[in-house]
């Protein structure tokens, strides 16, 4: 095991064991059935991709019902849980020509009379947690959603993405947050085999620190078997102006490097089975608010001697969510070599007499790509990618509906001739999901 994780789970034994200036978490346990939760969200899901210059189009729309119920802790020094996650799914329409993460294809191969893959009709996934507690500690292990920069579940789809394992987090210090787990099954989004990634084992660590209410800190590293090893940073101050206005600059990068073994996988096309290849890319951007008004700049730069990749081949353990940087929309601007530049807008309409109302606006230009053709030799490295991007959601803010959601995105994207194979592709794309959630108890 690495010296980093060494050492993070070091910390987080020591941190269980000290005794701090503020409350435990698990002293306020109320109990087993007095602490739990129960809901349901139900999601209708429609995901459009126009493609151009001839490439088959997708387009996908499904309705599903995600189940999530927790027990509360028991009480006394360490408290016990347990929790269940899962949703159920059916398409809508015929949606044979699906293929863009929203839908489960048959692995057998079949297609229709126009060539498409078939699609499942229906299907279900989920799965069961246990946990303990003691004091600020918690020590989850088995089927989660995870929200951590080096290892995150894809929730941009119909139903998350699920990684099994184990997690601890602990919470000993005041501000600092430490975080350290293992998991050995991946099933992406339109996957019905509960290891359909074929995940052998990701080891994650990290910690956050907030040093005070306008400066945040964090590090995060994994340790993905035969694969990779990534490690990420990021820095965010808020810097508060005159007439409630604020200024707020953040930092964020990843370095990855990857193993040899994954060659065959990933590279097979560029490169040989000795061939290191490594990637790193950072950004920086700069958000003014001011009232119901947000403009943001960024600026992303990749290098190294292959693009930010992820979720590519087997085993990686990424469906395409572990991107926690400014310059992601249907494109995350992660080619070799790639510079971008971001300017993005967004209103709040609560102050317009509308609330729950929001608007997001972005245009992102990226430039100096490094392309290459089929064969995997260098064609160019002056290639040009660009995005128009637009989203307007409306949240229920009252009454039986509360909380309910519709959210509609588009992104207009289009990439210079030598880019077209290599990435996404010319696209119109079309998000819309109706979201309603439900509270049992």
């Amino acid at each position: 095991m690495p010296k980093a994780q060494k050492l993070t789970l070091a910390v987080l034994i020591q941190a269980a064991l000290i005794t701090t200036a503020y409350a435990s978490e698990q002293s306020e346990a109320k109990g087993f059935v007095e602490d739990a939760e129960g809901s349901v969200l139900f999601r209708t899901g429609y995901l459009s991709r126009d493609k151009k210059h001839g490439k088959a189009d997708t387009s996908s729309a499904a309705q599903t019902a995600m189940v999530k119920i927790e027990s509360g802790y028991t009480q006394g020094l360490v408290g016990f849980g347990v929790g269940v996650i899962g949703d159920a799914s059916f398409k809508l329409g015929e949606n044979n020509h699906a293929g863009n993460g929203m839908i489960p294809l048959h692995n057998d191969g079949a297609k229709d009379a126009n060539g498409h893959v078939d699609a499942y009709d229906h299907w279900a996934r989920g799965g069961a947690i246990v946990k303990a507690r003691i004091s600020n500690t918690e020590v989850r292990y088995g089927t989660q959603v995870l929200d951590l920069p080096v290892l995150a579940s894809n929730t941009a789809r119909l139903v998350p993405e699920y990684f099994d394992g184990v997690l601890a987090t602990s919470r000993e210090i005041k501000g600092l947050e430490l975080t350290a787990g293992k998991f050995t099954k991946n099933q992406y989004s339109d996957q019905v085999t509960t290891d359909g990634n074929e995940l052998d084992s990701a080891v994650v660590w990290g910690a956050k620190y907030k040093f005070n209410d306008q400066l945040n800190a964090s590090y995060y590293g994994t340790d993905i078997k035969d694969r990779l090893e990534r490690h990420y940073i990021n820095t965010n101050y808020k810097q508060a102006l005159a007439n409630n206005s604020s200024l707020t600059y953040d930092f964020s990068g990843y370095h990855t490097k990857w193993d040899k073994d994954a060659n065959k996988y990933l590279y097979s096309q560029i490169g040989s089975a000795n061939d290191s290849f490594d990637n790193t890319i950072f950004a920086l951007s700069t958000t003014y608010n001011t009232g119901p008004h947000n403009v943001m700049v960024a600026y992303q730069q990749n290098s190294g001697n292959t693009g930010y990749d992820y979720g590519l081949g087997k085993g990686v353990g990424d469906g395409h969510q572990t991107v926690y940087l400014p310059n992601s929309y249907l494109s995350d601007f992660i080619g070799n070599d790639e510079k971008s530049l971001q300017l993005q807008y967004s209103l709040d309409f609560a102050n317009y007499g509308v609330p729950g109302l929001t608007w997001t606006t972005a245009f992102v230009y990226g430039w100096d790509i490094k392309a290459t053709d089929t064969k995997g030799t260098m064609i160019s490295d002056n290639e040009q990618e660009r995005e128009f991007f637009n989203q307007v959601k409306y949240t229920v803010q009252s009454g039986f509906a509360k909380d309910s959601s519709l959210r509609l995105r588009h992104s207009y994207y289009r990439a210079s001739d030598n880019y077209q194979s290599n990435y996404i592709g010319d696209t119109n794309e079309w998000r819309i999901w109706l979201d309603i959630p439900v509270k049992f108890f």
